[in-house]
């Protein structure tokens, strides 16, 4: 009996000691002894997404590593379900961009019960789901929502009715709001939220919403909308309305299609998001994992207000 029970742990002990590393330390490479790394989004079609694909891919190939990217187009259970193959491919490292900040928790189990170590990037999971990946890497959205809070007070100093166009179901969305809210701070009192609706993040969605808050309230002073697409339907809603130059728009991102509307005059400004640097450092992050380094938790890398001038020198790119 003593003899069965001492097999019993040296085999649970051996288990322990070769099961897959989850943080802090190195991995092993795949069988051929490549490296197999996964991008995870919540969507393609939006060209922040597929400047960080095009940007994973390029450093891929660069390091010789096998790449892959999954689109669940902003579906919750496709991306539960691309979480899951995530987990059964047993990638050395991915890198997810949450459809819905609180609802993968299964997903994110799933990967970390197969060993599969995640980088979060972009928008963060849950707070509650934190302890699930090894890092956050993402734009400052707050910081970004406090620039453009600040400079509608500038614009905008006697107060006026805002219409904000927002996302709810996204934690940097949230976050942008948030800050925009505190940007303009001791202001509110001049200031009449008048409508806050989910744009969806999405132009076409937004247009019909900026529509009906222009009919109901012509007499608004702007829009603050969380993203470029959402801000680009606010803007085609005032043209649409001949209002052009009378409402301003107010958004985060720069895209090119948000620096080609702020150079035409269809946006008043926009704070920066900047998903190749969000790549790179996450990219940097996960050689310096594999590598057994440790690497922080949590990066809100910078925004700034894009110039007019900025914008002109850069209109075809992201940053």
């Amino acid at each position: 009996m003593k003899k069965k029970l001492t097999l019993m742990l040296v085999v649970l002990l051996v288990c322990a000691v070769t099961s897959p590393l989850f943080s802090g330390g190195a991995q092993e490479k795949s069988d051929d002894g490549v490296l197999r790394f996964a991008f995870l989004p919540n969507t393609q079609n939006n060209t922040f997404q597929s400047t960080m694909n095009d940007t994973y891919k390029a450093l891929s190939k660069e390091h010789n590593i096998e790449y892959s990217v999954l689109d669940p187009d902003y579906d919750l259970n496709t991306q539960l379900n691309q979480l899951s193959d995530a987990a059964n491919q047993q990638y050395d490292m991915v890198f997810v961009i949450p459809v819905d900040s609180n609802g993968i928790t299964a997903g994110l189990m799933e990967l970390k019960q197969a060993g599969v170590p995640v980088i979060n990037v972009d928008t963060s999971v849950g707070k509650d789901d934190l302890d699930l990946v090894l890092s956050v890497v993402a734009t400052d959205a707050y910081m970004a929502g406090t620039l453009v809070g600040a400079q509608l007070v500038k614009d905008y100093p006697e107060g006026g009715k805002i219409a904000i166009l927002d996302f709810p179901s996204n934690e940097s969305c949230v976050d942008r709001v948030a800050g925009f809210m505190d940007g303009i701070g001791a202001n509110i009192s001049k200031y009449d939220i008048v409508a806050q609706q989910d744009g969806a993040a999405a132009l076409d969605a937004s247009l019909i919403l900026a529509e009906d808050i222009l009919t109901a309230h012509p007499d608004l002073a702007a829009f603050f909308c969380i993203n470029d697409p959402s801000a680009l339907g606010a803007a085609a809603a005032i043209k649409a309305a001949n209002k052009k130059g009378e409402v301003g728009v107010y958004s985060i991102d720069a895209s090119p299609q948000g620096k080609q509307a702020l150079i035409d005059g269809e946006f008043t400004a926009v704070a920066a998001q900047v998903p190749i640097e969000i790549a790179k450092y996450s990219f940097q992050q996960a050689l310096d994992l594999l590598d057994g380094k440790e690497i922080k938790t949590s990066v809100y890398l910078p925004s700034h207000l894009v110039s007019l001038e900025e914008a002109k020198k850069t209109v075809n790119d992201w940053q």
